[in-house]
């Protein structure tokens, strides 16, 4: 299913057959270093990461973490949707982009879409987003999509606060 399209993207839901790339991106160092070793090292294991994950969030809330694939290529590239954590209040975006498709504008531009269509279809008015505070690209990036810091969090047991950020629908319309 297809959530979005942009010129030069479409993101859809995850499918089985996509498992080979989310082994690849999850064992990426960029996402170990700055999200979180999954633990995923067999196409096994990928599938299901996305049979629990992204699969099961469709079914669970009627949305979730989406593919990115690039038009030209019709190659995926990366990941992007919203979540919805049972310790978050609002649901929150989540991308990451494979190394070798990073710093050429897909993320803003998957995310400004997923974004959009949150908004639009999907009716929230509030989008959480956690990053790494050693993140730089990726709080540049949620800056550029006007999400504000609002504090910290200790998302994951095993690893340091993370900068919790906020996107609110009805002060983006204001600006």
């Amino acid at each position: 299913m297809i959530i979005c399209e942009t010129e030069r993207l479409i993101i859809r839901h995850f499918k089985l057959s996509d498992s080979e790339f989310i082994l690849d991106l999850l064992n990426q160092k960029s996402f170990i270093k700055y999200i979180k070793d999954k633990n995923v090292r067999t196409i096994t294991d990928a599938e299901e990461y996305l049979k629990q994950g992204p699969m099961n969030s469709y079914i669970t809330h009627g949305f979730g973490l989406n593919l990115i694939q690039d038009k030209g290529a019709n190659k995926p590239i990366g990941v992007c949707g919203i979540l919805k954590r049972d310790h978050l209040d609002y649901p929150d975006l989540g991308y990451a982009l494979s190394e070798k498709h990073s710093n050429k504008g897909y993320a803003l531009e998957a995310s400004k879409a997923v974004i959009q269509n949150a908004v639009t279809d999907l009716h929230f008015n509030k989008i959480l987003a956690i990053t790494n505070y050693n993140n730089t690209s990726s709080i540049r990036l949620l800056k550029k999509l006007n999400f504000k810091v609002i504090g910290s969090i200790k998302f994951y047991e095993d690893q340091p606060e993370e900068m919790l950020l906020e996107y609110s629908a009805s002060k983006a319309i204001n600006k």
